[in-house]
């Protein structure tokens, strides 16, 4: 059940509480895009967020642009139109935009929520 989210809301929570929600946030978007995409081969928020704390950020360049990939799956599944957004993600993801990245992801799996 992907959970629908106050784009506001999270991003007034992530700046106030200094990133704390933020990494709450980048969590519940990665479980949400999977249970969305029904995707095994994507890993869970948790594993994601270690991932890229181990490397220093490096794997939140690959989640970016994977996360791109499946909510764009997960959208084709429920018969929406194609919107790959997975290069823009990875650029704003270079650019030290992340979270512009996880509105637009929020944004997205906002609609798909409003399809069930």
């Amino acid at each position: 059940m992907i959970k629908e989210r106050n784009l506001v809301t999270c991003i007034i929570l992530s700046i106030v509480t200094c990133g704390i929600y933020g990494i709450i946030w980048f969590i519940g978007l990665t479980d949400d895009a999977k249970a969305a995409s029904n995707d095994a081969s994507m890993q869970g928020g948790g594993v994601a967020f270690l991932l890229t704390l181990v490397t220093c950020g490096i794997y939140g360049y690959y989640w970016a642009y994977k996360m791109g990939k499946t909510i764009n799956k997960a959208k084709l599944d429920k018969g929406m139109p194609e919107d790959d957004k997975s290069v823009i993600y990875l650029i704003l993801q270079i650019l030290g935009l992340g979270i512009v990245n996880w509105a637009l992801m929020q944004n997205d799996l906002n609609e798909l929520a409003r399809q069930n």
